[in-house]
């Protein structure tokens, strides 16, 4: 399993530049909204946390469709089925690899991107720490999408459209819980505990879920 998480974390870094492209994505989306709202300080710090949730979100969701091609189309997808080690066992590593090299990369990012947005260090330090623990469940969501979607040529939109509605609730939770940091009376520990429930529940589900479409997908 060592070897498995070091050979997709390399694959991860060197096709198609995925961290840098996911950073740099994520630049464009917090870049684009002051434009959109106009130079109020105030407001760019009140929507800071929303801003960048949405904007890692999006991020997260590049390369996913390529989780399980390339082993597909070169064999090795099989191989590890064939395996001795349990299949879902296999996509959880496969998972944490993709997460490492392209959400980790959006994570560090994250705090520099909140000074764009005039964001206060409370609030930029309880949006990293959610989005921390909430990405995670976006690899683990999309290692389904990606198994559904393994034998099609191009499945990013597809995979998309069956992510994201998904993702709703740790969004949802992520962003409570960061502005629960530097709002009173908002609560920050239940909302951030109800992102962690959500990614540990998908942590089981997705890869066991992904296993078995991987499986019949090989049938």
């Amino acid at each position: 399993m060592n070897a498995l998480f070091v050979r997709e974390l390399r694959l991860a870094t060197r096709v198609g530049a995925g961290a840098l492209t996911g950073v740099l994505f994520f630049l464009a989306v917090v870049t684009v909204v002051p434009f959109a709202v106009g130079p109020d300080l105030n407001l760019l710090a009140r929507i800071g946390p929303a801003v960048l949730w949405v904007g890692a979100l999006l991020a997260s969701l590049l390369g996913l469709d390529r989780l399980f091609q390339q082993d597909r189309e070169d064999g090795s997808l099989a191989i590890l089925a064939m395996a001795g080690h349990p299949l879902a066992l296999t996509v959880f590593v496969k998972c944490l690899a993709h997460w490492a090299a392209t959400g980790l990369p959006l994570i560090a990012a994250a705090p520099v991107f909140g000074l764009f947005l005039n964001m206060e260090a409370t609030a930029i330090a309880a949006t990293v720490a959610t989005l921390a623990v909430g990405t995670p469940a976006v690899t683990f969501i999309g290692a389904v999408g990606a198994a559904v979607t393994v034998t099609l040529a191009r499945g990013g939109l597809i995979i998309a459209i069956l992510v994201l509605p998904l993702v709703i609730p740790s969004l949802i939770f992520g962003v409570a819980a960061s502005y629960g940091a530097v709002e009173d009376p908002a609560p920050f520990t239940q909302p951030f505990l109800m992102v962690a429930a959500i990614t540990l529940f998908f942590a089981v589900l997705g890869p066991l879920s992904a296993a078995f479409v991987l499986r019949h997908a090989a049938e």
